[in-house]
C-alpha cells in the first residue's frame, strides 16, 4: 500500500503546474459560442491543390443540442479536366463540458475534434486528437468584420503532431 501512494506523490509531482492561462483555456465552453458562424458562407482561398472556391452552411439542428456545417470545395484542374471537388460534413455536439466535433468527408477522412475558442470570442480552433500514425489537423475560424471570417486548415504529419504547416487558407463571407 505504500508503495502504491509513494508512487502516487511521485505522479503528482512530477506533473506541472497549470497556469492561470492553462486552466482559463481548458474551461468549458458552450455552443453558444458558436452563433457568429451561423449561415451560409461563400469565400475563395489557396491550397496544395491551387486557387479554389466554395461555400459551406453551418446551422444549429436538433433543439440547439448540436451545430452542423456542411462543406463543398472546387478546385480548377488544367487542360479542361472537371474541377476536383471536396465535400464534408461536420456535427459539433458537447460532451462532458467540452465541444467537440465529428468530421467526415469524401476523401474517407474522419476525424475527431476539440474545440476551444478565444477569451476575446473572435477565434474558434478545431484541433483534432492524438491518433497513432494519423496525421493531425487544426482548423481556424477567425471573424474579422461582421459577416466576413478566414478560415485556415493546418496538418501535422504524424511523427511531429503539434508542426502545423499550412495547407489551406482562404476568405469567406456570408450571404
Amino acid at each position: 500500500m505504500r508503495t502504491i501512494r509513494a508512487i502516487g506523490v511521485a505522479a503528482l509531482l512530477m506533473c506541472p503546474t497549470l497556469s492561470q492561462a492553462q486552466v482559463q483555456a481548458q474551461a468549458p465552453i458552450t455552443l453558444d459560442a458558436l452563433q457568429f458562424m451561423t449561415g451560409k458562407w461563400v469565400g475563395e482561398g489557396t491550397s496544395e491543390m491551387g486557387r479554389g472556391s466554395g461555400y459551406f452552411t453551418f446551422e444549429s439542428d436538433l433543439g440547439g443540442k448540436v451545430w452542423i456545417r456542411r462543406n463543398h470545395s472546387e478546385y480548377p484542374q488544367p487542360n479542361g479536366k472537371p474541377p476536383a471537388v471536396h465535400e464534408d460534413v461536420m456535427i459539433v455536439y458537447t460532451d462532458g463540458g467540452l465541444v467537440r466535433a465529428f468530421y467526415t468527408d469524401t476523401e474517407n477522412h474522419t476525424i475527431p475534434y476539440r474545440i476551444t475558442i478565444s477569451d476575446d470570442k473572435k477565434s474558434v480552433t478545431f484541433l483534432s486528437d492524438l491518433q497513432t500514425g494519423q496525421p493531425r489537423y487544426r482548423l481556424t475560424y477567425v471573424r474579422l468584420e461582421p459577416g466576413r471570417m478566414t478560415v485556415v486548415l493546418e496538418t501535422a504529419a504524424p511523427d511531429h503532431p503539434d508542426e502545423f504547416r499550412k495547407t489551406v487558407e482562404g476568405r469567406v463571407r456570408r450571404v
